[in-house]
C-alpha cells in the first residue's frame, strides 16, 4: 500500500526571530507525514516575504494570512494547505484562526487561545458549527509520561482527588526584560497584546490545563492575587489561585515568572485518598507515586510494564505510541510532534470527509481553550476583589 499523502502546512507568524515557529516546524517534520510548505510570518507585507525568502527551506510566501488562506481555493487540492499553525502573540490569536476555519482550514493554535474570553466562547461557537479539526498548543500534554500519569489518576489507582498542586515556575522576568530589548517580554508586558493577566495567560493556563488533563475535573471557582512583583510592571508577573474543583476538592493553581533560578518548571502533585502522584516537565521521564507503607514507586518511559502489583492493564494506544529506548530521553521537541502527530490523525479523517471525535484525550482542544482563557477571566476578577471567590463562567 502506497504512503499516504504528505500533509502541507502553512505557519501564520514566526518571523522576526520569534521563537516558537522553529519547535512547530521541528515537530511538524518529525514524522515525515507533514511538511511546512507555505508561512505568512511578519505583520509588515514587505518583511513577511523577506523573511519567507530566507526560511532555512524553501516555502512559499504570503504578505499577510489573508493573502494565504484566500489563495487556497485557487490551488489544485493536494497543494491545498491541509492545516495552519497560529504562532502569532496573544492579540493576534483570533482573527487568523477565526478566519481559517471559516475557510474549512484546521487550526492548531498556541495557547492561551484569544486575548479575552469574549473572542474564545465566539471562536468555539464557530468551531463547534463547523466541526473542522482545531487544536490549542498545550505542548506537555505530549509527554508520554504525562499521559501516563493521567492514566494512573483517572484509572482510580491513588484514589479519590483530595488536593492537587499544579505549578509552573520561570525566573527570566525578574528584571525588567521588556526595557532591555526582549522582544517575548515586550509583548508581554502590553495588555494590549497579551490581555488581562501576562502570568497567568503565559504560563498558569499551562498548570491549569495540567490540572484537567492529568485528573479529569474542573476549576469550578477561584480566589485569586495576581500580582507585580517588579516595580512598574502594569500586568502579573506572579499568579497564585486557591480552587475548588468539580469533585468538591481543593487546589492551587499558581505560577511566578520572577523565581530567579527557575527556568521551565511546570509541575503537578495529586493527591489522592490511596496515594500521590508527583509529574515535574524538567524531569518528564519520570512520574513518582507515593503509597502509604510502600517504597516511592517511579515509573520510567520505556520501562513501564502492566500488572506490576500497582498498575493493572495498560491501554494499548498508551503502550504503543513511538518512543526511543529507555534512557534516551524524549524532550520537548518529542512531546509537541506527538501533539503534531495526534491532530494529524484528526485532520486526515476530516480530509475523507469521516466524523472527527476531537474528546481532548489527545490533545487540548478549543474548549480546552475557552476554559482556559475562562479561568484568567474569574482570576482576574476575584483578585480585583481581594480574592474574593469567583465562579467561572
Amino acid at each position: 500500500m502506497s504512503s499516504p499523502r504528505t500533509l502541507n502546512v502553512g505557519l501564520i507568524g514566526g518571523g522576526g526571530g520569534a521563537f516558537f515557529a522553529h519547535p512547530h516546524q521541528k515537530a511538524i517534520h518529525f514524522d515525515g507525514t507533514r511538511r511546512v510548505v507555505a508561512a505568512a510570518l511578519r505583520s509588515n507585507p514587505e518583511a513577511a516575504i523577506e523573511d519567507a525568502a530566507n526560511w532555512p527551506y524553501p516555502i512559499k510566501g504570503y504578505a499577510s494570512y489573508d493573502h494565504m488562506i484566500e489563495a487556497q481555493e485557487a490551488l489544485p487540492v493536494a497543494e491545498r494547505l491541509d492545516y495552519v499553525v497560529v504562532v502569532t502573540p496573544n492579540h493576534a490569536h483570533f482573527a487568523p484562526s477565526l478566519k481559517a476555519i471559516k475557510a474549512g482550514i484546521p487550526v492548531f493554535c498556541e495557547k492561551p487561545l484569544t486575548l479575552n474570553h469574549a473572542e474564545a466562547r465566539q471562536l468555539a461557537a464557530v468551531v463547534e458549527e463547523s466541526k473542522v479539526p482545531f487544536a490549542v498548543a498545550h505542548t506537555y500534554l505530549g509527554h508520554w509520561s504525562t499521559r501516563l500519569a493521567r492514566h494512573i489518576v483517572q484509572s482510580g489507582l491513588i484514589g479519590d482527588v483530595r488536593w492537587v498542586d499544579s505549578s509552573y515556575i520561570q525566573g527570566w522576568l525578574a528584571g525588567k526584560a521588556e526595557e532591555q530589548g526582549v522582544q517575548q517580554a515586550e509583548w508581554r508586558a502590553d495588555p494590549n497584546k497579551t490581555g488581562a493577566s501576562n502570568c497567568g495567560g503565559d504560563i498558569g493556563t499551562h498548570a491549569l490545563m495540567q490540572l484537567r488533563y492529568v485528573t479529569g475535573l474542573n476549576v469550578s471557582k477561584v480566589s485569586a492575587r495576581l500580582e507585580s512583583m517588579v516595580e512598574g510592571r502594569s500586568l502579573d508577573d506572579h499568579f497564585t489561585t486557591y480552587c475548588e474543583l468539580s469533585n468538591g476538592a481543593k487546589a492551587l493553581v499558581r505560577a511566578s515568572q520572577i523565581c530567579i533560578g527557575h527556568k521551565n518548571d511546570l509541575s503537578i502533585e495529586v493527591n489522592g485518598s490511596l496515594g500521590t502522584l508527583v509529574w515535574r516537565q524538567e524531569d518528564s521521564e519520570a512520574v513518582k507515586v507515593m503509597l502509604p507503607g510502600q517504597p516511592d514507586r517511579i515509573y520510567w518511559r520505556g520501562e513501564v510494564t502492566a500488572n506490576d502489583g500497582f498498575l493493572g492493564e495498560l491501554p494499548d494506544d498508551l503502550m504503543s505510541q513511538p518512543t526511543l529506548p529507555s534512557g534516551h530521553g524524549e524532550g520537548f521537541h518529542d512531546a509537541l510532534a506527538r501533539l503534531h502527530r495526534d491532530f494529524e490523525c484528526d485532520v486526515r479523517a476530516y480530509n475523507a470527509e469521516e466524523t472527527v471525535n476531537a474528546d481532548g484525550s489527545k490533545y487540548a482542544t478549543v474548549e480546552d481553550g475557552r476554559i482556559g482563557l475562562a479561568f484568567i477571566e474569574a482570576a482576574v476578577a476575584s483578585s480585583a476583589q481581594d480574592g474574593k471567590w469567583t465562579v467561572l463562567d
